[in-house]
Parts: C-alpha cells; structure tokens; sequence
C-alpha cells in the first residue's frame, strides 16, 4: 500500500479525520468469529478504516441492516457465461460477486497465449476482481485437438502477471500420478502457489499420488464421500453448483466445524439464464442456507475461505484494512443485496448494475472455425458388431453412463433410433481443417427430429452436433460455420434458431439480456424437436466431448472410455 494511502487510512481509523464514507448502525458479519457486530463501517478510499463508533464526510444510515464482505467464486469460467468478461460483471456485481477466480483454458484451447491475454485486457479494472489461475491442461489430454498446446515455458510468460494466481485445474491427472514429466515441470513452475485440481472418482492410492504431487483441491465431487475423502488428503473441498452439475446439496454432509476452513463455494460453468433468474454465489448461499447450513458457515464459505486459500490479503473480510468490498443486505434469507461496493464505491444498487461494459479489442480471438469439406460420410459408423457402445446421460449431471444397444442398420452402418432415445453424435475438428470427425451415438436428449450443433463443446471446443439424421446434422455444421461459431437448432434443412459467438466460438459481443433471448430462442427449438425439459440442451451438448468426465465421451479422434483413458470401438464385436 502506497505510504500516503496508509497515512490517510490511519488517520481515519484512529478517529483523527473524517472517514471518506460511513456506514452508519450496521449489523456487521465477522468472518473471525462467525458472529454479527452492531457499529459503523468507516471507509476510506479503497480500504476499511474501521468499525465502530465514525464521522465521515458521507453518511449513510443502514437501519440494522446486515453488512457481508464481497462473494468471491473460487473456480469459474468466464466462457461459461458466452459473455464478455465485462457483461458477465454487469451481471453478478448486482449479485453480491465481487471477485472471481477464473480458469480460461476454455478460450486458451482455442486460441492460446493469445485468448488468456485477451480475457485479462478485457477485464482490467472492472468492479468484479478477475483473478486467473492458467489453464494446466491445454490440451485436456492426447485424446482430442485443441487449437493450441500450452506446455510449462508458455505459462511462464503470464506466470507473473499481477492477477495470476497460480495453476488452473489438473485435469489429466494420470499425468500427474504416474509424474510425467511434462506435467511435473508445470508443478514445479507453481510451486508454493495455488494449484487447483480436477480429479472425480479418484482414490486410494491414486488420490495419495495426486495430493502428494502438490495439488491444493477439487471442484469435481459429487458425493460426500468423495468430498470427505479428499478434505482426509489435505485438499480443499470446493463445492460446486453449476448450470451443467449440481453437487452443492450432495456435498454439504461433508462441511463440519473441524472441515469448515477449508470448503468453499464455485460456480464453475454458469449459463446467462442462471445467472439472471437465479444469480451467482448468492444462489449458493441461499441454496446451502434453506438445507440447513449455519448462514455464519455459508458467509465464510463464500468469502474468508476463499481468500485465504487464493491468498488474497486483503479480500474476504469487513475487517480494518481489507479492501473495500462490502454487501449490504435487509436479510440473509434471499441473499440479494441492497447495495454493492467495491474498493469503496457504490456499484450497484437494488439490483441494479452502475457502470457499463467497455469494449475490448478481440481481433485475436475471431475466425476461429476452420472446417475442411463437409462430407456426410464423416458421419457414419460401420455396423461391425451386433451392438453400439451408446452415451447414455445423467440427468443434473456432467458425467455420464453407457450402454451397449442393438441399433437399426443402413446400408451397412448403424443409425439413429429414435424409439430407444438414440441419437447421433459427431465431433468435427475446427481449429486445424484437418476434416477429422469423431461419431458415435448418444441415449436420453430426447431429440426425435432435426439437429443441435455448438462449438461450445469442453474443452477443446471441436464442433459437436447431435441430430438424427445426416442431412440436419450438415446443415447445423453448415449454419455455425456461417456465424464463424455458436449455437443453431435445425429441422428438415431449415434454421429454426441459432446465436453468433463470434470470439473463439465461446463468445457473443452483444449484452448479456440479448444473449439470454436468443438462447430462449434455441431452448425453445430444442424443445420441438423433443429435447427433454431436464435437459439444458446447449449446457449438455457442450460436456459430451470432455474426456476427463467419466464414463464415456466423444471427441474429433473417436469414443472415449474415461475410465480407461483410450479411445474404444462404438461397435461391439459379436460374442464367440
């Protein structure tokens, strides 16, 4: 802190000058002690003077109301919101979001070096702290094509940048417990530093690895089993609700007074619909809260914890010398706050942004879909067996099953079967041109006509398509590959709706309110076309090419068994 700041500061905690701003008759959450303190909240420039009894040159009396420090999600994607960084703020500031970590090995997987650095200009010095840990995994493994690879001296260039934490999640965490060596140089680069993890189903011994290698957390837990186990191996529990995988309530068993300190709240993926009707950590909190969690535990969950383990100084506290970041609420039941300030200025108000989103140069990431001829054949699977290995979905979920299905054969080659809630699905390779196409089947969308096509599709961003026939699924390709990226819903070779994302595929330009109606749009195309109501159609599209979610998965180089991390036949050979 500046010596002169420091001066004024102390100046007006001691009582010596008038506080910039005072928050008169406050109920004041203390994150050290879990309890409530009637006093004043004195500001003074970015920082808190102190509570207690103040005089500022500004007063404003709250009447008793609740004053929390600012929500901090501890793992999120920017991406996620198909937002600029600057919309996204425009839309959880009003929330009570303050400070986001984000990983951008979406737009990273894309555009590399390049997409990380146009995330950060983009948000410099907005009123929602974006601080970044770089992406581990770019690719997520060998088993797809990204367009780009990050390897330990590319994120030594950005290592150092003052909002760069430390290293994004781990997702091949074979890589990890068998110490490969490209793997291990990225380790050592963060050593001492935060590094986040991404290990589901992990345990035993090769959880005893993963931990050992110097990994600090989870965010992909789905029981609290799996939580308990990983808080038992000295991993911090962070416990997610997303728009894809809903964890939070499964998790809570696992949040005690001994493991309290080290659980936290994230978003991870979080669509605009869920943003604006539900929020964003608020909706946890509340969430967590009405299941029977002590709203003092919840509060630290979503601000002192999370700070603590990013260590972010002076962040995650209504204490004197902690940034300015504070929520005032009428109640801790809805969990929408009156006001939100941020480094000590009012930014939003009733639930009402008070700034705008500023433009940001993105030649950098535009014209990223580079397909190579589209060739229906691509599509196919020989009927080499007498059965398919299928996707099956889990509803609520980002991992999924499978099955083994008898399905309808054509002209040699198996097909979509509409009444087993058998689809086709294919992953087209857009960064390189390479005309690579991964295809196979999925169970459970509910689609019975026309197709669903996104380049939105983790963490690669290859171009996936689920259709039943041929025909629709090209001219899907076909309509996104006009947007130069996004979204489309096509029946009987017409575009019932689609939506541009323009900046790596990942990204619309236009306000966040625009992007939910042409999301609407689309939902409600899907919907025609069958798609079942518990299904996110885009969200779940979008997680069908992640090869480090069990149990199976598509990518542009084939069908993937996570548990065995290889690419497997979709036909089963015949029993002997």
């Amino acid at each position: 802190m500046d010596e002169k700041i420091m001066q004024r500061l102390l100046a007006a905690a001691s009582g010596r000058e008038e506080a910039d701003v005072v928050l008169k008759n406050a109920q004041v959450f203390n994150v050290f002690t879990g309890e409530f303190e009637a006093g004043d909240v004195a500001l003074c420039g970015a920082y808190i003077a102190g509570i207690g009894k103040y005089k500022g040159k500004e007063e404003l009396d709250l009447a008793g109301r609740y004053v929390t420090p600012g929500f901090i999600d501890g793992h999120m994607h920017l991406e996620s919101s198909m937002v600029t960084p600057g919309e996204f703020a425009r839309a959880v500031v009003p929330q009570g979001t303050t400070a986001v970590v984000a990983d951008p090995h979406e737009i990273a997987n894309v555009s590399g070096l390049a997409g990380i650095e146009y995330l950060l200009e983009a948000s410099e010095g907005l009123p929602c702290s974006v601080y970044v840990m770089l992406p581990s995994c770019v690719p997520a493994t060998h088993l797809e094509t990204a367009g780009a690879r990050l390897e330990a001296e590319d994120l030594a260039r950005l290592a150092e940048h003052p909002r760069v934490l430390g290293l994004g999640e781990v997702m091949n965490y074979p890589a990890v417990v068998h110490g490969e060596a490209a793997m291990l140089r990225k380790l050592r680069l963060f050593e001492g530093r935060p590094v986040d993890g991404h290990a589901p189903g992990l345990s035993g011994l090769a959880l005893n690895a993963y931990a050992a290698a110097g990994i600090h957390s989870d965010h992909e837990c789905a029981t609290a089993e799996e939580g308990k186990a990983r808080l038992a191996r000295g991993l911090h529990l962070m416990l997610r609700e997303g728009s894809a995988a809903h964890n939070l309530l499964d998790l809570l068993p696992a949040v005690n007074a001994q493991t309290l300190p080290r659980c936290l709240f994230v978003t991870d993926d979080r669509h605009p619909a869920d943003l604006l009707q539900q929020g964003h950590i608020n909706h946890l909190l509340r969430l967590a809260v009405e299941a029977g969690l002590k709203p003092a535990w919840a509060l630290q969950m979503a601000t002192w914890n999370v700070a603590q383990y990013f260590r972010l100084p002076r962040l995650g506290a209504v204490a004197p010398g902690y940034q300015a970041d504070l929520l005032v609420f009428e109640d801790l039941v809805s969990w929408r706050p009156l006001q939100v300030w941020k480094q000590g200025r009012l930014a939003a108000e009733k639930g009402k942004p008070l700034f705008a989103a500023v433009p940001t140069e993105a030649a950098a990431v535009r014209h990223t879909v580079r397909l190579a001829s589209l060739e229906s054949q691509k599509l196919q699977v020989p009927a080499l067996g007498e059965k398919a290995l299928v996707i099956d979905l889990v509803p609520g979920q980002i991992v999924t099953g499978s099955c083994e299905l008898a399905l309808p054969v054509k002209n040699g080659c198996f097909t979509a079967d509409v009444a087993q809630d058998v689809v086709r699905l294919s992953v087209w390779e857009r960064h390189q041109g390479s005309g690579r196409v991964g295809a196979g089947f999925l169970r459970g969308l509910g689609l019975r006509k026309g197709a669903l096509a996104s380049t939105v599709g983790h963490d690669s961003h290859n171009l996936i398509v689920a259709g039943v026939s041929e025909a629709d699924m090209l001219a899907a390709v076909r309509e996104v590959q006009r947007l130069g990226g996004g979204l489309a819903a096509v029946a009987a070779g017409e575009v019932l709706a689609s939506l541009a994302l323009p900046l790596g595929g990942l990204l619309s330009e236009r306000p966040l309110e625009e992007v939910q109606q042409g999301l609407e749009l689309l939902h409600k195309a899907a919907r025609s076309l069958g798609v079942k109501k518990e299904h996110d159609p885009f969200m779940t599209l979008a997680f069908l090419s992640l090869p480090v979610i069990p149990k199976l998965k598509l990518t542009d180089c084939g069908l993937v068994d996570v548990d065995l991390f290889q690419i497997v036949p979709v036909a089963l050979a015949a029993a002997e």
